[in-house]
């Protein structure tokens, strides 16, 4: 046991990566954050938003976050478009992008971008990308 241990240590100080990093929860395969500008793997939905948020990097490097879902609203001030998906009793995402590009109300959508905590009950990606789901 002490043996497997170790070495699971030393992989991981080889790896480069610090062994508290290694075990942390948005780090693992299925989380929908990542480091840099790079689009995560696997995105979160409404459902599971809360979940991650709770998990969120608590540092000062960017972190982008994807999530998939239907448009709950939309809306363009001349220069910007507002994209909002997750209803408003849960945790609603914002997507801050150029263009709504045709994106209405109950389109399913797919969000990425830079992650911003907002309050309690908001998430803001700026800058995103919005994409249509798969």
């Amino acid at each position: 046991m002490i043996v497997s241990r170790l070495v699971a240590v030393v992989a991981t100080l080889l790896s480069g990566m610090p062994e508290a990093a290694a075990t942390e929860p948005w780090r693992m395969r299925d989380s929908p954050f990542t480091l840099g500008e790079a689009f995560p793997e696997t995105p979160a939905t409404c459902e599971s938003v809360k979940l991650w948020a709770g998990k969120a990097p608590t540092i000062d490097d960017r972190v982008s976050f994807a999530i998939v879902g239907e448009l709950v609203a939309v809306e363009w001030d001349g220069t910007l478009a507002y994209l909002i998906m997750c209803p408003e009793t849960d945790i609603q995402v914002m997507c801050v992008t150029y263009s709504k590009e045709g994106r209405n109300v109950g389109d399913s959508v797919t969000f990425a971008g830079g992650y911003n905590r907002v309050g309690e009950r908001g998430i803001v990606l700026d800058p995103c990308l919005a994409a249509p789901a798969d």
